[in-house]
């Protein structure tokens, strides 16, 4: 995938938010000088009375909001907060941006689904989230939704990068440090390369802004194909190994998910069906495979 970011026809900013996550600093990679990055501590999203203002000093063109509340197991304690951040904040900024015209882009997540079934959830499924981080992402995606104006919401899995504190990292230093590692394998889905949903992200918008009518909805955007977590590990290791990397890691035990409980439920079944992307748009991201083959490549 390349992008030619033509629709930079302005002096006014893009604005990436989360610009210290996965996502947003793929974003600001990819953007360059045109992307203006605000952290946590420059725009708060648990701040939403600042948060008007705050746009209104910077005037961007488009916003991209790549910041969220994502302590899966900690938001089963801390419920307001996470519906704050994660709830109430996208939809203050998407009403700003509907006001001004101002194109929204969203990420959301396979949580807001049951996780039930083997079949690829699509962007009309029912929607039932197990957990508080499920239930406080949804609620931004209806918060957006019913903004209107322009506004796109990626929904998407498993995110992960070369860097920062995430499950590929997470494996390669229990490789380095364990002998025998266990993965849950009864949970299927798609691991996405934030780069690879960063470009996509801006493919998409370039497409979306020089469409008569702008396509606002709800999409599926990750990598194609669909693995568990016990085989992701398990292509991780083999490939940091081929690499050069020594292990201590000799076995990968698959458990389930009853094996290894944690305060909050997680879905079986992540699998997203992402044929209205690839309708809409024509775009299609890489096999999960070749993502990781990508990210390795960057550590």
């Amino acid at each position: 995938m390349t992008t030619r970011n033509n629709f930079l026809t302005t002096d006014r900013p893009l604005l990436v938010l989360g610009s210290s996550g996965q996502v947003g600093k793929a974003l600001v990679r990819k953007l360059g000088p045109h992307a203006l990055a605000l952290s946590r501590q420059e725009l708060n999203l648990a701040e939403l009375s600042t948060l008007p203002a705050l746009l209104d000093a910077i005037q961007p063109c488009v916003v991209l909001n790549a910041a969220a509340y994502t302590q899966v197991d900690r938001a089963e304690q801390e419920e307001a907060l996470a519906l704050t951040i994660n709830g109430d904040a996208p939809g203050i900024l998407a009403r700003w941006c509907a006001a001004r015209d101002v194109p929204f882009i969203h990420y959301s997540t396979d949580y807001v689904y049951s996780g039930e079934g083997i079949i690829p959830w699509v962007e009309d499924s029912p929607v039932a989230p197990l957990n508080v981080y499920g239930r406080s992402k949804l609620a931004g995606d209806l918060a957006v939704a019913a903004a209107g104006g322009k506004w796109l919401i990626f929904r998407t899995s498993w995110v992960y990068d070369a860097q920062g504190k995430n499950f590929l990292n997470t494996m390669v230093r229990l490789g380095e440090e364990r002998e025998i590692l266990r993965v849950i394998s009864d949970q299927h889905g798609a691991p996405t390369y934030a780069p690879d949903l960063a470009e996509a992200t801006l493919m998409i918008m370039e497409q979306a802004l020089a469409m008569p009518r702008f396509p606002s909805g709800i999409y599926h955007l990750c990598n194609s194909g669909e693995t568990t977590w016990h085989e992701f590990a398990t292509a991780i290791l083999e490939a940091i190994s081929q690499r050069g990397v020594k292990l201590k890691t000799r076995m990968i035990e698959a458990i389930t998910t009853a094996d290894y409980p944690t305060p909050a439920r997680r879905p079986l079944n992540s699998r997203l069906n992402s044929k209205k992307i690839y309708k809409t748009f024509n775009v299609e991201l890489p096999d999960w495979r070749a993502g990781l083959a990508r990210c390795l490549q960057e550590r």
